[in-house]
């Protein structure tokens, strides 16, 4: 069992975060951009990263930190998402892990970084080494909300959680924090997400966990339909709960793994929240299908639909949106077994319309909430996908977005 508690990442033992001002997004701004969080000890490292080809140059470090399986420090800037740099980025991304390094006494390999912003631009070095001397002056065990504030860009809100896990033998905590509002269609992972803990887990252990978590959660959502250059889920776990280290097959893995896999779903939801321009939630929840995969497919299609998206927006239950969407998905169904409902209300049933009275369906339109179900057969496959709506709002963020 879980619960929720204080703290974001700083709530698991053993970590400390700041956020600060360095001018990265605007000289002169006082927003926070630099944002660094720290475990006191050495902790494993597991991570899932864009599959976008321009991956920008902290997530090509960033890799490589995770595949050795070890970390200390994670440091993020926002305003520059220093993707498309060429060498120079690498070499700039690079020396942010050795900047952080040296203030926390730690080998370079067990830093990672990461940024978020704008594309084609070269990170301006002199206010980002600024950046990181103010964060490790700023580091305190109670510093997870400025970090949270620290990776936003065009968020409206930050976004942060924790939650505290009973296992057999005492309990663990497990903190996060993400940024995300735009540029969201993830694929392997999506925008920015930290998690911490304080349980023990091999690195092996640890992605076993991570994985599916990531895969039935941020994989799960999309705003606008396009995958960044900079998206990554990283989780460092130092054991300073002092537990023994949860292995695979045993119920406390499966209890800390399913507690992950909560926390994972609700910054995924959050995301979708805070979409730009979002004026709806939509979560879209596909039974029936011959397997999981094949119901993701149908769903995603649902959720990407400019379509539905604009039909969402306009409160309008045009549920043929839907049907086309999952038609055209490539995903193998018969549309004779097909029914669907918006927000509980059945409008077609096994392929034909219901009798049901358009006002009812408007009036489900109508909430900020709305759950679209549909059935596809008698297969055991089913998905939860999350997306929003696409409104004016949307088109006037991204139109000036660098201006």
């Amino acid at each position: 069992m879980s619960k929720a508690i204080e703290g974001g990442v700083c709530a698991p033992m053993g970590f400390r975060a700041a956020g600060v001002a360095a001018g990265i997004k605007k000289p002169g701004s006082e927003k926070k951009d630099c944002a660094l969080i720290v475990s006191d000890t050495e902790a494993t490292a597991a991570g899932l990263f864009t599959t976008n080809l321009f991956k920008a140059a902290p997530v090509r470090w960033t890799e490589g930190v995770c595949i050795r399986g070890k970390a200390r420090a994670v440091f993020c800037n926002s305003g520059v998402a220093n993707a498309v740099t060429g060498s120079i980025g690498l070499e700039n991304a690079q020396r942010m892990a050795e900047v952080v390094a040296a203030g926390i006494d730690a080998p370079i390999i067990q830093v990672c970084v990461a940024s978020t912003g704008v594309i084609g631009m070269q990170l301006p070095m002199d206010r980002i080494e600024k950046g990181i001397a103010g964060c490790l002056e700023a580091l305190r065990p109670d510093g997870g909300a400025d970090a949270a504030r620290a990776i936003m860009t065009t968020d409206t809100v930050p976004k942060e959680m924790a939650v505290e896990v009973e296992l057999s033998l005492g309990s663990v905590r497990i903190g996060a924090i993400a940024k995300g509002s735009g540029m969201i269609n993830p694929n392997m992972a999506t925008m920015l997400a930290y998690i911490t803990t304080d349980a023990a887990l091999s690195s092996e252990a640890l992605d076993a966990a991570l994985r599916p978590a990531v895969d039935n959660s941020f994989n799960c959502i999309c705003v606008d339909n396009d995958m960044s250059t900079s998206d990554m889920v990283v989780c460092l776990a130092n054991g300073a709960a002092g537990l023994p280290s949860l292995k695979p097959g045993t119920p406390d893995f499966a209890v800390f793994a399913e507690a992950l896999h909560e926390v994972c779903t609700a910054m995924a939801q959050a995301l979708v929240r805070d979409g730009e321009g979002a004026s709806k939630f939509i979560e879209i929840a596909v039974a029936g299908a011959a397997d999981d995969a094949t119901a993701k497919q149908i769903a995603r299609a649902i959720a990407q639909s400019q379509l539905c998206k604009t039909a969402f927006a306009g409160e309008d239950a045009n549920w043929g949106r839907i049907a086309c969407a999952a038609g055209y998905s490539g995903a193998a169904f018969n549309p004779e077994r097909v029914s669907i409902s918006l927000s509980g209300l059945e409008v077609v049933h096994e392929g034909l319309p219901t009798g049901y009275a358009e006002t009812d369906a408007a009036a489900r339109m109508k909430e900020h909430d709305i759950r679209i179900d549909i059935r596809v057969g008698d297969g055991a496959g089913s998905c939860v996908f999350w997306t929003s709506d696409l409104t004016h709002e949307y088109v006037s963020i991204n139109a000036d977005y660098r201006s």
